[in-house]
């Protein structure tokens, strides 16, 4: 049966329009720029510089906006303000706006210590060098091997770094000039300045840190750096540096007894803290003295408050300053937790052992790299020696034995 005449297909040297269909291309959404930030190549994250490039790797290459960054100060409270100082130095150069909150120090001091960056830090690329033809003899002759079970194995390398150069370089042993410096917006926080009022209502947070967030909120929505602003193409992103939160200084009693008085006052405020960031363009680093505060489990609470969390135990007055094991560190890192977003599970860190040093210009996180223990080498080799001992003597004893016995 012939098909009907209106059903008849077209002559296949016509074609279609190419416009006749409704598909359209999808198209990647533009992502924000922003001068100092990078996405992240694991979830896409928005990401900024600590200032402290091995920190960096630590963290899954950066430090997401929209997070906190919380410190373990060390005993004596320098290593974990030197973070601290790098990480508003990094803003500083990436002309980013700071907020910077303390109790015993003025801010304007803290900025005044920052160290000095190293803007003409390019590197250097060194000629590739054209491989040796197989067919040379010394290639074969002078190539020192070494066991087998040991040639297929990496190198290791003590510094963390990564492959794509981001952040900046800082010499810690000369301050930043007063240029550089003021040329950054800075929005000072100082406790002493701020007087504090006793709310009406029993709020588990103390009037400092009400007030601490009072300021910050309105910053954040006075400048723009919330997201439900209106986009315009000058945004920026706000660096929140606070110095020592939960000492006696902020009014806080959790360096002071075992069950402190204002035992969720920290807490609360960290929980109002990480609320507003997660809508805002903005990160932060808070460094605590968790080596007095006597209630661990508090601590625990605190640590998972926050989306980051290192600790710096020093050898500054230890017995493992004097010990030569330790001799190439000035103290250990350890890593509390690492931040889950937009992900099922977070980068862990390759290497568990990892130590600090200050070098005389530069601080850098390294691998934990101790040295053989000698002592032990030694004592094996005594005792091989004394048992190698015992069986010449036990075997002349035994000839003696002998003899005496063929005599008789």
């Amino acid at each position: 049966m012939a098909a009907p005449a209106n059903r008849v297909s077209k002559p296949s040297g016509e074609r279609l329009p190419f416009n006749t269909t409704s598909f359209q291309k999808k198209t990647r959404s533009k992502l924000l720029s922003i001068p100092g930030t990078r996405p992240s190549v694991q979830n896409g994250q928005l990401l900024v510089s600590t200032g402290v490039t091995s920190l960096d790797y630590l963290l899954g290459g950066g430090l997401a906006v929209g997070t906190v960054l919380l410190i373990e100060e060390d005993r004596y409270d320098s290593y974990s303000r030197m973070i601290l100082k790098y990480f508003l130095a990094e803003g500083v150069v990436c002309r980013h706006e700071l907020f910077v909150a303390a109790a015993q120090d003025n801010p304007t001091d803290i900025l005044q210590e920052l160290p000095d960056p190293i803007l003409d830090d390019v590197a250097i690329h060194k000629p590739v060098e054209q491989p040796r033809l197989s067919c040379e003899p010394q290639d074969s002759l002078d190539a020192m091997k070494i066991a087998w079970r040991y040639q297929n194995l990496p190198k290791v390398q003590s510094a963390l770094a990564s492959s794509s150069r981001f952040g900046h370089y800082y010499d810690v042993s000369k301050t930043m000039e007063p240029e550089i410096r003021q040329a950054a917006k800075c929005h000072p926080f100082y406790l002493p300045e701020h007087p504090t009022q006793s709310s009406p209502t029993h709020s588990p947070m103390l009037e400092s840190y009400s007030a601490l967030l009072k300021s910050l909120e309105d910053v954040i929505h006075r400048e723009g750096f919330d997201v439900a602003t209106p986009m315009s193409n000058s945004r920026n992103i706000l660096r929140i540096g606070l110095h020592s939160l939960g000492s006696a200084l902020w009014g806080d009693d959790l360096c002071c007894h075992d069950n402190p008085r204002h035992g969720h006052a920290l807490t609360t405020f960290l929980y109002g803290l990480r609320a507003l960031l997660r809508s805002s363009l903005a990160v932060g680093v808070v460094t605590v003295p968790s080596h007095l505060i006597q209630n661990r489990a508090l601590m625990g609470s605190i640590t998972r408050l926050c989306d980051n969390a290192i600790a710096l135990e020093s050898f500054k007055g230890s017995e493992r300053e004097t010990n030569p094991l330790y001799k190439d560190y000035h103290g250990l890192l350890h890593v509390r937790q690492v931040p889950h977003l937009n992900c099922l599970v977070s980068q862990l860190p390759d290497h568990k052992d990892l130590a600090f040093k200050l070098k005389r210009k530069q601080f850098s996180i390294e691998r934990l790299h101790l040295p053989p223990d000698l002592s032990e080498t030694v004592s094996r080799v005594s005792r091989g020696e004394l048992a190698g001992a015992t069986m010449v003597a036990s075997a002349c004893g035994s000839g003696t034995s002998g003899n005496k016995h063929l005599d008789f």
